[in-house]
């Protein structure tokens, strides 16, 4: 089977995406942002393979995309929503997208907080995040009353600890099973407040690469530590799964690990359910696991403005830049024609972006060249709206967050 990556799949991918385009009964606007839905549920599938029946909860920071929320939800083993803000819980909950919601990040937004606690069926759909008492101050701080309870998940951090050193995101402080079972104690002993869940993410195995050809002695210190990570981390949540059933604690859910880390992560007991969305969108931070080879399903494409020189063809737009630390890893990649480059000079500008590579010599002003964004989620922030492409043709245009009005 040729590779998604392979030069022959991303050209085939360019002739399909602008086959697509010429056929489009109206002019379409730049930059086009594409989801492939054929690369979108084949990802989807590999997930569920890679799962092997452990329930997935998707993290919508990774889609951003309503309709595509609603299609992989749609699907048998696909339950429930991890989110990022409460606003945009209840936003989905309000909306139908789903019943079942965990905010994977502790909130202090008073206002969504507010309307949480005056909504019993919200309430009931929706689960917090938090790993301090502090946390819990705060939803008090905007009620009256404890009529409405409010589900609570605890955070426990998933870092390696090594020779003093702590690997992975800075997330939770709790670390301990002590540390846990005693916040567990008192979310029990506080009114309207009801422990459901605990969530442990590994995001030193599940969102780093592992398999980049450039870096064969680095990615093998990655692997390495995320063998360690998963050995370490399977022992700690025993312990604190033992600890919360010992405080009396009797949870619904324990969600862990990434579009990264499924295998790994499912096959530890504790854990109820897994994560995952970036590996439904493949963006460039995915592309090097040995995990997992996900399928490209998220393109936008720029149109050829002038060519400065024969070598050169420069593309209206395109600096979409990646959050986190900063890094070639983090710039989009021009992706279909295979072959071009960005310039070590200028990178993806804001107003253009030129591109080398000899496919740059064959490219003519008006042509569209595709790129891949680093991150997943992120690229939907700079558009109303997303084409979803089947087969060879455009088959709907469907809105993101920022064509529903909402800035999450």
């Amino acid at each position: 089977m040729i590779s998604a990556g392979s030069s022959v799949e991303r050209n085939r991918l360019w002739a399909r995406l602008n086959g697509a385009v010429a056929s489009h009964e109206t002019p379409l606007a730049t930059p086009l942002m594409v989801v492939d839905l054929d690369a979108f549920d084949a990802n989807a599938d590999d997930l569920l393979r890679r799962a092997g029946g452990t329930p997935i909860r998707v993290a919508s920071k990774s889609v951003r995309i309503p309709a595509l929320l609603r299609r992989v939800l749609a699907r048998d083993g696909f339950e429930g929503v991890l989110g990022y803000t409460l606003a945009e819980a209840l936003w989905l909950e309000e909306n139908g997208v789903s019943d079942d919601i965990v905010v994977a990040y502790p909130t202090v937004d008073r206002g969504a907080l507010a309307r949480l606690v005056a909504s019993p069926a919200a309430a009931a759909r929706i689960t917090l995040m938090i790993d301090d008492v502090a946390h819990l101050d705060v939803v008090d701080s905007v009620r009256s009353s404890h009529a409405v309870p409010v589900r609570i998940a605890i955070d426990v951090d998933a870092g390696l600890r090594m020779g003093g050193q702590h690997v992975g995101p800075k997330r939770s402080p709790l670390y301990d099973a002590a540390e846990v079972a005693r916040l567990a104690r008192l979310v029990g002993e506080r009114p309207g407040f009801r422990l459901v869940g605990a969530m442990t993410y590994e995001g030193q195995v599940a969102g780093v690469q592992d398999e980049v050809p450039s870096q064969r002695a680095r990615s093998a210190v990655v692997r390495r530590i995320k063998s360690l990570s998963m050995s370490q981390l399977e022992v700690r949540r025993r312990e604190v799964a033992d600890a919360l059933r010992a405080s009396g604690a009797e949870l619904e859910f324990w969600n862990a690990g990434g579009s990264g880390s499924v295998e790994a992560t499912v096959a530890d007991r504790v854990v109820t359910e897994v994560a995952a969305g970036s590996g439904l969108l493949a963006p460039t931070l995915f592309d090097h696991y040995q995990s997992f080879d996900p399928r490209p399903a998220a393109f936008f494409g720029l149109p050829v403005t002038r060519r400065p020189s024969p070598e050169i063809a420069t593309v209206h737009g395109g600096g979409l830049i990646a959050s986190g630390p900063s890094g070639k890893d983090r710039a989009p990649s021009p992706w279909a024609p295979a072959g071009l480059h960005l310039t070590g000079l200028e990178g993806a500008g804001e107003v253009q972006t030129p591109l080398t590579g000899h496919p740059a010599a064959l490219l003519s002003v008006g042509d569209l060249v595709w790129f891949r964004h680093a991150k997943s989620g992120e690229l939907f922030e700079h558009t109303n709206t997303v084409q979803l492409l089947s087969g060879s043709r455009f088959v709907e245009e469907v809105s993101t967050y920022r064509g529903h009005g909402l800035a999450f």
